[in-house]
């Protein structure tokens, strides 16, 4: 989840910077049981993606992930977070974040799902986005999903302790752009570990605006790039939660949570070792 300001999931607010706070440091013990609220969320994800196909609707997929996040001891980080309806963000083709689940929204072959959530396990959160080409795609789609998944590991590359907030965000920028795609602009990743957002906010393009944190060991961020096939700008639609593109383009999303080590970084969130 993101968005750029402090308060990075308040709806129909105008983004804006705020000045920085103190970013936090995670003991060991805190890092043990980040890594276990990051479990939960990679394996809901994992399961999620496996059971998508045309017919389903987003609802069931937000049952579904409410259900196992509390299988596994832990509450979801996104329900009832300054209003939010419900445990996943459900966000299809232009659909850029923020999408709430729908028993009317039926999941049909060819879309884009961006599947963002979130869980709170004994005072931590691990939070992560996928994005799902649903049955066979077009190649163009094929292509902006791809490209985002390698923007995220290209962003995550530069994660060390001594790098800088504007390492990442130099990295994914120039991937994106290289790629022929726009960088949305309007919401960005974040810190993570007690509260669901936490200082610094970790952009996806170089900025004047952002405060070039240096990273230390024990830092927990949530890196997450958003790509547009069209233009970078959003709006935001009537129900005050989703955001969509202005162009009516596709959009993609990749997310993880990454601990900030001496020498690189461990993805929390990494799926691939469920």
């Amino acid at each position: 989840m993101n968005i750029l300001s402090n308060l990075l999931f308040k709806p129909a607010e105008t983004p804006r910077i705020k000045k920085r706070r103190g970013v936090e440091i995670k003991s060991e013990r805190e890092v043990e049981i980040m890594r276990q609220a990051a479990k939960i969320v990679a394996t809901v994800l994992k399961e999620i993606s496996e059971r998508v196909e045309p017919g389903i609707t987003t609802a069931d997929l937000d049952a579904y992930a409410e259900k196992r996040i509390r299988e596994m001891g832990a509450t979801p980080s996104f329900k009832g977070y300054h209003g939010f309806p419900a445990s996943i963000c459900s966000s299809i083709n232009q659909e850029i974040v923020h999408g709430i689940p729908s028993s009317k929204k039926v999941i049909r072959a060819g879309d884009v799902l961006k599947v963002d959530t979130g869980a709170y396990y004994q005072g931590f959160h691990g939070d992560s986005c996928i994005t799902i080409p649903v049955g066979e795609v077009t190649p163009a789609a094929a292509k902006l999903i791809r490209v985002a998944e390698e923007t995220l590991y290209k962003g995550i590359e530069q994660v060390k302790a001594g790098a800088y907030l504007l390492d990442i965000a130099g990295a994914i920028e120039d991937h994106v752009k290289a790629n022929g795609f726009s960088v949305v602009e309007d919401f960005t990743g974040h810190g993570v570990g007690r509260n669901l957002h936490e200082e610094p906010s970790v952009f996806n393009f170089r900025t004047r605006e952002m405060a070039n944190v240096k990273l230390r060991a024990g830092m927990t961020l949530a890196i997450e790039p958003i790509l547009n096939a069209g233009s970078k700008f959003t709006r935001t639609l009537s129900d005050r939660w989703t955001a969509v593109t202005v162009d009516n383009a596709l959009s993609a999303q990749f997310e993880h949570t990454v601990l900030v080590t001496t020498d690189g970084y461990e993805i929390l969130t990494d799926r691939t070792k469920l």
